[in-house]
C-alpha cells in the first residue's frame, strides 16, 4: 500500500467509524483544495476541514462501504456507500440551518485524493446531491 492509499484510508476512518476533525485536518496541506457536489469549491485547509464538520455534526456515526478503491501513483481513488442518520442539524450552502431528520442515509459516491509529502493537496467528492436531499425528505413530493 503506498501513501496515497494509506491517507485515503485514514481520511475515511477520521470521518466515519472514528470522527476527528483534528486527524482530518493533520491530513490536509495547508493549501488543499477541495471540491464537492454540495460547496463547490473549497480553497486551504481550515475551508474542507470545516466542511467536514458539517457532514460529521450533521451525521456523527456514518459509515462507508467499499465498492472499490484504487490507487494510481500519488491519487487514491474509492468508490463506495456512504450511510447513517441525519441526527444533527445539516447546515447549507446558503448559510441556513436545518433541524435534524431524523431520517436514513445510504449515498453511492467517489472520492479522488492526490497526496503530496503525506497531505491530501488536491481532493474530489462526487455523489448524487438530489439523490441526497431526497433521502432526508427535504424535495417537494410533486415533480418538477
Amino acid at each position: 500500500m503506498g501513501e496515497a492509499r494509506e491517507v485515503m484510508d485514514r481520511l475515511t476512518d477520521a470521518v466515519t467509524t472514528h470522527a476527528d476533525l483534528k486527524v482530518i485536518s493533520e491530513l490536509y496541506a495547508e493549501d488543499a483544495v477541495a471540491f464537492t457536489p454540495d460547496e463547490g469549491e473549497l480553497r486551504g485547509r481550515d475551508s474542507i476541514v470545516e466542511y467536514w464538520r458539517t457532514m460529521t455534526e450533521a451525521i456523527p456515526e456514518a459509515t462507508f462501504q467499499s465498492l472499490h478503491s484504487y490507487e494510481v501513483g500519488d491519487t487514491a481513488i474509492d468508490e463506495g456507500i456512504f450511510s447513517g442518520r441525519n441526527t444533527g442539524p445539516l447546515e447549507l450552502p446558503n448559510g441556513e440551518t436545518l433541524p435534524a431528520t431524523q431520517k436514513e442515509i445510504r449515498i453511492r459516491g467517489v472520492d479522488i485524493a492526490t497526496v503530496k509529502d503525506g497531505r491530501i493537496v488536491d481532493y474530489r467528492l462526487y455523489f448524487d446531491e438530489m439523490d441526497f436531499l431526497g433521502q432526508l425528505g427535504l424535495l417537494p413530493d410533486e415533480p418538477f
